[in-house]
């Protein structure tokens, strides 16, 4: 499994929280609040089903709603992407 980018997520958001891609997400993004980017609560959800469809990560609603910046995402999904794999790892 690849590690998930910011591109990548960029890309989500766009695709499943209602982003329109009109230049909120252009640029070195990562540390700003979602706040900050026009995405509420709902829209963070919706960021999650979207990383699970595409990765196979699930963030349990608690977790999502203490993520505060797109960094933060891809700390938490690509965490728990190295950790699904060292445990397929270990029980091969």
């Amino acid at each position: 499994m690849s590690l998930m980018t910011l591109e990548d997520l960029k890309t989500i958001l766009v695709e499943n929280a209602g982003a329109d891609d009109s230049g909120t997400l252009d640029g070195d993004f990562a540390a700003q609040e979602f706040t900050e980017l026009g995405y509420d609560s709902l829209a963070l959800l919706e960021l999650a089903a979207g990383i699970q469809r595409r990765y196979g990560i699930v963030l349990p609603d608690e977790q999502v709603m203490e993520l505060r910046t797109p960094e933060a995402v891809l700390a938490a999904v690509n965490s728990a992407a190295v950790n699904s794999a060292e445990r397929l790892r270990q029980t091969s």
